[in-house]
C-alpha cells in the first residue's frame, strides 16, 4: 500500500509543484513530499515485515529522518501518529486503520505551531474524521480507503474557499493534493490486492536519478572554501583522540522481555567516559546511536543488554585522515568534506589564527546556516558561520541533514538559521531530535539570516544572543526577483509567463518584462518606509550592465542611501535585496 502511494506521488510530483501559489520556477511542494516519501520507502524496504505495526514503524522512521520542507515534515508527522496507533498490530482492520489516520492528524496538528486551514492539514483531518465515522458501516478496508480518498479529494476542492490566495490564483492546496495522490495509490493497491493480488513494481526516484545532494558535513560536498593543506596540514593524525566513528541501532523488540531497562541519561554518561560526538535517538523500541570512541568493543558490550545490535558501522577516522592528507597534496580549492575532514575528526572547527596545539576541544557556540550559491555561502562563512548546508527553495535540507550537521559540529550551543520559511519546520524537528543544545532562529530569507549572524555577539549569553538575532532578522525588509512560470493574477498584479516578478517578503508587488524595471519597482516598494542601507545580492543569471544601471538609479533616486553589492551566485533569482 505504501509503495503504490509513494509511486502515485512520484508520478505526479511535478503536478503538485505546479500548484505552488507563487508562479516561481522553484515551487517545490511535490519535490519535498516525494523525497520525504522516498526516504520512508527506503527504510521500509530495508526492514520488511508482514506485520502492519512494524511496517508502519519503519515507514514512519524513514519519513521522520528524510522530511524536507513544511509539507514533508507534516507528512512525516501524519504517518508518525499513524504508526504509533498501529504499534504491535499484526493486521489492521477498518476500525484500527481509521483510528490510525485520526492519530496521525492529531500528531500533525500538534507539530505545527499555528495550523492553517485550507492546507494538507485540513485535507487529512476531514478524511480521517470521515474514516472514523464510516468505519462503523463497513468491514472492507478497500471500501474504507476509497471513502477516505473521496473525502480527501472533496476537502481538497474546498481549500480555495478557506485560503483566499488559493482562490485568487485558481489552484487547490499543493500539499493537500500530494496527500490525495498518496491516498489514491493506497486505494489502487488495496483494489489490486483484492483482485489479482499483483502490484506494479515501484522504483525509488533515487534509483533512477539520484537527486542533488545537500551539503551536510560528514557525507556530501561542503561549500567551505579551503586553501590547500589549510586545516588538514595543521592537524596531526594522532591528534584524533576518539578514532572510531560508530553508528548502529539497538532493536529492543528483537530480544523481547530479556532487554534491560533503558536509562538514556545513564547510557549517555557511560558513552561520555571514553567518547564524544554522542547522539542517541530513541523512537519506541528502536534506539539510534552514534559515538566517536577509543574502545568500540566497550561501546558494543555496553549496548548489548538493551537489545539486538543492527546496521553496525565502524570507521577508523585516523585511516580516513591519512587518505585525506594524501588527497590534499593533489588537490586545492573547494574540497569535499566528509567525516574525515580535519574539523569534524578533531571535534572542532579550527581557526586560521590559532596555532595547531591551541585548538580547543569544544567551542562555546556554533552556527549552521542554509544557503544556495557559493557567493552567499562564502559571506556566511566569513561572518562566523561554521557550517553551510546547501539548500533553499529548490532543494530543502531534510531533518536528517540538520541532525547530521548538528552532530558533526563540536560546540556547546548551536544556532540554526534555516533562511527559508519552508525549511523552518525541518530545522525545529531536528532540534527536537538532537540531544545537543540547539536554538532555531526562524529566519525566512537570506537577508534575514545575514542580519541575524551580524547581530551575534560571542561574549553574550545564549538567550540574549537568540533575542538579538531574532530582532535583527525582523528589522530587515527582504525582496527577490525571479521569472514567472505561468500566467496568473495575484492581489491585483497581472503576471505573464516569462516576466520578472518582484516579491517583497511574501507579497508579489510587480511583474515586468524588463528585469531592471522589476528591480526598480520592487526597491521603491521596499523603501516606502525609508532605510539606511540596501544590499544587492547578484545571482548567477544577473547581468553586470543591469546591476550597474540599477546602482546608478538607486544613487539618483535615493542619494542618502548606502548601497552594497555582493556576488551571491544563487540560481533562479538574479537579484536578492535587503533594506535595513
Amino acid at each position: 500500500m505504501a509503495l503504490l502511494g509513494a509511486e502515485y506521488l512520484q508520478r505526479n510530483a511535478e503536478h503538485v509543484n505546479a500548484l505552488n501559489v507563487f508562479p516561481v520556477p522553484d515551487g517545490d511542494t511535490g519535490t519535498n513530499m516525494n523525497l520525504t516519501m522516498t526516504s520512508g520507502i527506503r527504510e521500509l524496504r530495508s526492514k520488511p515485515s508482514a506485520q502492519v505495526g512494524k511496517a508502519a514503524e519503519a515507514l514512519s522512521k524513514g519519513l521522520l529522518m528524510g522530511a524536507r520542507g513544511n509539507s514533508g515534515v507534516i507528512l512525516s508527522q501524519l504517518f508518525r501518529g499513524f504508526s504509533k496507533s498501529l504499534s504491535g498490530v499484526e493486521e489492521a482492520g477498518v476500525l484500527q486503520l481509521a483510528n490510525a489516520l485520526q492519530h496521525g492528524v492529531d500528531m500533525a496538528y500538534k507539530a505545527v505551531v499555528k495550523p492553517v486551514e485550507g492546507t494538507i492539514l485540513t485535507v487529512a483531518r476531514e478524511a480521517a474524521k470521515h474514516a472514523v465515522q464510516y468505519a462503523r458501516r463497513t468491514n472492507d478496508v478497500a471500501d474504507l480507503m476509497r471513502e477516505v480518498h473521496a473525502k480527501a479529494y472533496e476537502a481538497l476542492q474546498r481549500t480555495p474557499d478557506m485560503l483566499p490566495v488559493l482562490k485568487q490564483v485558481g489552484v487547490v492546496d499543493s500539499g493537500g493534493q500530494g496527500l490525495v495522490f498518496i491516498y489514491e495509490g493506497f486505494v489502487h493497491s488495496l483494489t489490486v490486492a483484492a483482485g489479482s493480488g499483483e502490484q506494479e513494481a515501484y522504483t525509488l526516484p533515487s534509483e533512477a536519478a539520484p537527486p542533488e545532494e545537500v551539503a551536510v558535513p560528514g557525507s556530501v560536498p561542503s561549500l567551505r572554501k579551503l586553501e590547500p593543506s589549510s586545516a588538514q596540514a595543521r592537524l596531526s593524525t594522532d591528534a584524533i583522540e576518539f578514532l572510531y566513528d560508530m553508528e548502529f541501532f539497538i532493536n529492543r523488540k528483537l530480544v523481547g522481555n530479556r532487554a534491560a531497562l533503558f536509562d538514556e541519561s545513564a547510557y549517555k554518561r557511560a558513552l561520555e567516559k571514553d567518547g564524544d560526538s554522542i547522539l542517541v535517538i530513541t523512537d519506541d523500541d528502536i534506539i539510534k546511536v552514534h559515538v566517536h570512541s577509543r574502545k568500540p568493543g566497550d561501546v558494543l558490550n555496553l549496548s548489548l543488554p538493551y537489545g539486538e545490535l543492527t546496521d553496525i558501522h565502524i570507521l577508523n577516522m585516523r585511516e580516513q585522515h591519512r587518505e585525506l592528507l594524501e588527497q590534499e597534496q593533489e588537490t586545492a580549492g573547494y574540497t569535499t568534506a566528509s567525516l574525515a575532514s580535519a574539523e569534524l575528526l578533531a571535534g572542532q572547527v579550527p581557526d586560521a589564527a590559532v596555532a595547531p596545539g591551541q585548538v580547543y576541544e569544544r567551542a562555546p557556540y556554533g552556527i549552521i546556516a542554509v544557503a544556495l550559491g557559493e557567493g552567499i555561502a562564502d559571506i556566511f562563512l566569513e561572518n562566523d558561520v561554521d557550517t553551510v548546508l546547501s539548500g533553499g527553495q529548490t532543494m530543502n535540507p531534510s531533518t536528517e541533514d540538520f541532525v547530521k550537521a548538528i552532530e558533526a559540529l563540536s560546540a556547546e550551543h548551536i544556532y540554526l538559521l534555516p533562511n527559508n520559511g519552508n525549511i523552518i519546520l525541518a530545522a525545529e524537528q531536528a532540534a527536537e531530535l538532537s540531544e545537543r543544545s540547539v536554538t532555531v532562529i526562524p529566519t525566512r530569507t537570506i537577508p534575514q539570516g545575514l542580519a541575524a549572524v551580524l547581530a551575534f555577539k560571542e561574549d553574550e549569553s545564549t538567550e540574549r544572543n537568540a533575542d538579538w538575532m531574532k530582532n535583527a532578522a525582523e528589522q530587515v525588509v527582504s525582496g527577490q526577483v525571479t521569472k514567472a512560470v505561468r500566467d496568473t493574477t495575484i492581489e491585483g498584479v497581472a503576471i505573464r509567463e516569462g516576466e520578472y516578478i518582484g516579491i517583497k517578503e511574501k507579497t508579489i508587488v510587480v511583474s515586468n518584462a524588463d528585469v531592471l524595471g522589476a528591480c526598480q519597482s520592487l526597491l521603491a516598494s521596499m523603501l516606502e518606509e525609508g532605510g539606511d542601507l540596501v544590499t544587492v545580492l547578484t545571482g548567477e543569471d544577473a547581468d553586470p550592465s543591469v546591476t550597474a544601471a540599477l546602482c546608478e538609479w538607486i544613487a539618483e533616486q535615493y542619494p542618502e542611501l548606502e548601497t552594497e553589492v555582493q556576488e551571491g551566485g544563487q540560481p533562479l533569482y538574479p537579484y536578492l535585496f535587503a533594506v535595513e
